[in-house]
């Protein structure tokens, strides 16, 4: 992960979040590459590996198999974590449709993070530790019901975790862990197991 490009100005109009959303939603970014707020600063996060896509790729067409109509599945949408102004851009984001198509079409605004159903995070070697604890902390303390994390690089092997249960503390009250190789039951409204023997470890 490469490290903040702009940093909160307290000196500006308004609250230092609405000054680095302005700076975030004016932002060209690289293609391949995403930009997201965390601790008072923008973050740019480079494009991942090959298998890091592959992984997103068979995750999303699994969802897909049962999945209500009113729902949608989405990459690269940012998601706003309103009780500690973050940002973030995770690697699935299923949510309603309806809000996406409602969404200002003049703006580049995130979504409020508490809408989605589920979030998919899957590591990256300079990310691995964000995505098991800030964004762990995050997607709780934003209530998301569902939180995927795919972790390649886990100390124990790489793992698929789902968290669920969200508590105000930034905690989920369960955990679902098991290794690559075994299969994870993603219950309602996707009522559907993933398989994980086809992920790559590395």
């Amino acid at each position: 992960m490469t490290a903040a490009m702009v940093e909160s100005d307290q000196g500006s109009e308004g609250r230092p979040w609405d000054y680095l959303l302005r700076t975030w939603q004016e932002l060209d970014v690289p293609e391949g590459w995403r930009a997201e707020i965390d601790e008072g600063q923008i973050v740019l996060v480079p494009p991942p590996h090959a298998h890091h896509n592959g992984i997103a790729a068979k995750v999303q067409r699994r969802l897909y198999t049962n999945l209500p109509e009113e729902l949608e599945i989405y990459q690269t949408l940012g998601v706003h974590v309103a009780p500690l102004d973050k940002l973030y851009v995770p690697d699935l984001v299923v949510m309603p449709a309806e809000l996406i198509e409602a969404a200002d079409p003049e703006t580049s605004a995130p979504m409020d993070a508490s809408e989605a159903l589920l979030i998919v995070e899957i590591t990256s070697k300079g990310n691995a530790r964000e995505d098991r604890t800030k964004k762990y902390r995050a997607y709780a303390r934003a209530g998301v019901p569902m939180y995927l994390l795919l972790d390649r690089f886990d100390t124990r092997g790489a793992m698929a975790t789902l968290f669920t249960e969200p508590n105000e503390d930034g905690t989920y009250k369960r955990s679902d862990p098991v290794p690559f190789g075994k299969p994870l039951l993603l219950p309602a409204p996707f009522d559907v197991t993933l398989p994980t023997d086809g992920f790559p470890v590395r």
